[in-house]
């Protein structure tokens, strides 16, 4: 007998290619920048040429008089914004708190100053260029040396960390320095902004629709109802697209101005000044720890920078208190302010540069001790989340490691600097233990089973590129067995049942029990109509005998085939389609992180090849090993851990933003000079997912992924990189002048 279990299995952890693939590999999805409306006009903003000062003069009659322009905005003519009453998951976030035009104060390069509406984007660019500012110049400040005597915040704590560290007869005490890191996702930036006289329609590049709606309404003084967030493909944000950026705004205002639709594109340079990025961080970590590896002691202490007026902090000592066992803890963080735009969150924020010191620290405290970096870890597992003395939902980190080290090859490795060779080169190993924390936030959906014998899901969430269309189908199909071709999936519009945000790595385990519990409402309801409308093969029988199974109705104990199609059902019963909805709770205050410790585990194993004569180092391959709980789509989930690794190899040896100091202007602002890796330096790669559902966390028992892939790369590189060259890089990324001594 077929049932919904047999329905789940058949779908539910197989890899499945994206049911939106096709639509993007031949053009035909829409993307932002796509939206084309009629009498469609185009902004171009004006941005600051210094850092730090003041606006005291704008001439732009130059600019108004040339051909296609229509009016260019500042602060005289742009109209009011409002602040939002504080950031909320639930009512609004924003980084960059400071409305656009808000005063005169210049507070980091790239700040708008005006903004030109014209016919087409060329002759906005044009008349952008034609406006002329005048500043009054004051000092700036984007050094990337940060303060040791800012204030810091104790986070976590336990025992007395500093008498521990002093007592203890092995000490690991360093720094370790993370660049600022751009989000240089392919899809620009952009907004198309449409007020129709009453009401906003936007179409956004955004991570977060519901969240959009939620700021926008807010910083514009609208209700709910007049404001619509569409965002139906994106290409890409890393956590940059998360929020509001101020450029949605400047949208709103030129559209409300002109009474016509308005698109606005940010320029890559822009994308380096105005919309976020990973902060700069500052750690320093020491490590208290017996003869034998028990750990008796962990510090953390870490700075990141932040904007003048925002308080961004990188929660760089997120994993800490939890990743290894000690009976003495402390963690402790500040922020320091520079003349940039507001950080935001990127990739793992907090715990993959968190990461990367702790788990340098833990290298090179295996290297003073003489003992194997992986038999350290497992000497230092823990059996509760110390931090808080719950217990763990699901924790398999000691399995992460015995399996990567089998599939690497680990009991080969002999751990003198330089003494492993192959075809000439030098190689490297290193390992590098990753955590990420199992988040669910609040989610409606809502299932329709039509009667041409296809179903739709709809919820107000949003797909990345992550393949959340997939997983949506995917979980409609568990419940009624039907295939992925006859679901179709709504997302991307916050006129749809709200959605969580696409960050985190919490979408997924989001819309799990609110889409099975859509799909099992609208199943009832035929259900019920199969067993009381006239001319059902089962009327008159109670809808408790009845079972749904393969897309049919059918008595329970007997197969499919028995039955007949649930369209049949609704055929019979004049419908045109059974409706049902579902909701779920979640939130950083999720009740159920009361009671247990969730977290996401895994492990990176990478190789490393180095040839002095050239100086050429290579990331070769690279091993992972991740314990997320339930895998809902193999191949979505693959490829998630592998572009993160990939991600992870840029962190590690190119990706860094630099600032003039002279200007404060990010001067690598562009694809050229920020150097990403690229397909020549993906190493070979090789992920494995453990399977063990984490059936606390929810009914299918999964956990997010797309973080915890980058998580915990960098230091395995950088562990790699010492052993086979001896040198210790605290600062990334690995540069080759640290390599020639």
């Amino acid at each position: 007998m077929s049932t919904v279990q047999d329905s789940l299995h058949a779908v539910i952890g197989r890899p499945h290619s994206r049911i939106d693939g096709p639509l993007k590999v031949s053009g035909e999805a829409t993307y932002t920048s796509d939206v084309d409306l009629p009498g469609l006009l185009h902004a171009v903003p004006v941005s600051s040429t210094i850092a730090s000062g003041k606006l005291v003069s704008l001439e732009f009659a130059a600019a108004e008089s040339m051909p296609g322009v229509h009016a260019v905005l500042h602060r005289g003519n742009i109209g009011r914004f409002y602040r939002i009453s504080g950031n909320s998951m639930d009512t609004g976030y924003v980084d960059e708190a400071r409305p656009p035009f808000e005063d005169d104060i210049i507070r980091y390069y790239g700040q708008y100053v005006a903004l030109v509406i014209a016919d087409t984007f060329e002759a906005a660019t044009a008349a952008a260029a034609a406006v002329k500012v005048g500043y009054e110049t004051a000092p700036h400040d984007v050094s990337t040396t940060l303060s040791s005597d800012a204030e810091l915040k104790v986070e976590s704590e336990r025992g007395d960390a500093a008498s521990a560290f002093d007592s203890a007869p092995v000490k690991i005490d360093e720094s370790y320095v993370t660049p600022v890191e751009t989000h240089n996702p392919i899809e620009l930036h952009a907004t198309v902004a449409h007020w129709d006289g009453d009401s906003y329609t936007f179409y956004e590049t955004s991570q977060a629709i519901s969240n959009h709606q939620g700021t926008l309404m807010q910083m514009l003084g609208l209700p709910k109802e007049k404001v619509r967030v569409i965002s139906r493909y994106l290409g890409s944000g890393f956590g940059g697209k998360l929020w509001m950026w101020p450029h949605s705004l400047l949208a709103a205002a030129a559209s409300r101005h002109t009474g016509h639709p308005v698109k606005l594109v940010l320029s890559r340079k822009m994308m380096f000044q105005n919309v976020g990025h990973r902060p700069l961080t500052q750690q320093r970590v020491r490590l208290g720890a017996n003869a034998d590896g028990t750990l008796t002691s962990i510090r953390h202490d870490y700075l990141n920078h932040r904007s003048i007026l925002d308080a961004y902090s990188e929660n760089c000592g997120e994993a800490t208190p939890l990743l290894y066992s000690t009976p003495n803890l402390r963690v402790s963080s500040g922020t320091v302010p520079r003349n940039v735009g507001s950080p935001t969150a990127m990739r793992g924020p907090g715990a993959v540069p968190g990461l990367f010191a702790l788990e340098s620290a833990m290298d090179e405290l295996a290297f003073k001790l003489g003992i194997d970096p992986v038999e350290l870890r497992i000497r230092n597992e823990p059996r509760v989340d110390e931090s808080s003395g719950l217990p763990f939902s699901s924790r398999h980190l000691v399995e992460c490691l015995s399996t990567g080290a089998d599939k690497f090859g680990w009991a080969q490795r002999t751990p003198g600097i330089g003494s492993m060779k192959r075809d000439g080169l030098t190689l490297g190993w290193g390992v590098g233990a990753c955590s990420w924390l199992g988040l669910r936030f609040s989610a409606e959906a809502t299932v329709d089973l039509r009667a041409d014998g296809t179903a739709r899901v709809v919820c107000g969430t949003q797909d990345i590129g992550t393949g959340t269309y997939t997983i949506l189908a995917q979980l409609v199909a568990a419940q009624t067995g039907l295939p992925l071709d006859k679901i179709e999936v709504g997302l991307g519009d916050t006129a749809l049942p709200p959605g969580p945000i696409s960050g985190g790595s919490a979408a997924t385990a989001s819309v799990i029990p609110a889409v099975f519990d859509a799909a099992r409402a609208a199943i009832g309801t035929v259900l019920a109509r199969a067993a009381a409308v006239s001319g059902s093969p089962f009327e008159g029988t109670g809808a408790d005998t009845l079972a749904f199974s393969e897309g049919r109705v059918h008595r329970k104990g007997e197969t499919p085939a028995s039955g007949v199609p649930f369209s049949d059902i609704l055929a019979a019963a004049k419908m045109h389609a059974a409706s049902g909805s579902g909701r779920a709770a979640g939130g950083f205050d999720d009740p159920l992180k009361k009671k247990f410790s969730i977290h996401s585990y895994g492990v990176h194993f990478a190789e490393v090849t180095w040839q002095p004569e050239i100086a050429q180092l290579r990331v070769s391959r690279v091993a992972t090993v991740i314990d997320a709980g339930r895998i809902l789509n193999l191949k979505a989930g693959r490829n998630q851990i592998e572009g993160a690794i990939v991600m992870g190899v840029g962190m590690a040896l190119f990706e860094h933003t630099s600032y003039d100091e002279r200007t404060g202007a990010p001067i690598n602002s562009n694809l050229a000079d920020y150097i990403i890796a690229s397909n020549a330096d993906t190493p070979a790669l090789d992920v494995t997912f453990l399977d063990h559902p984490d059936t606390i966390f929810n009914e299918l028992g999964a956990r997010g992924i797309a973080e915890i892939g980058l998580a915990g790369i960098a230091p395995a590189i950088t562990s790699a990189v010492h052993h086979a060259t001896g040198v210790r890089v605290r600062r990334l990324p690995v540069m080759i002048e640290d390599l020639l001594v």
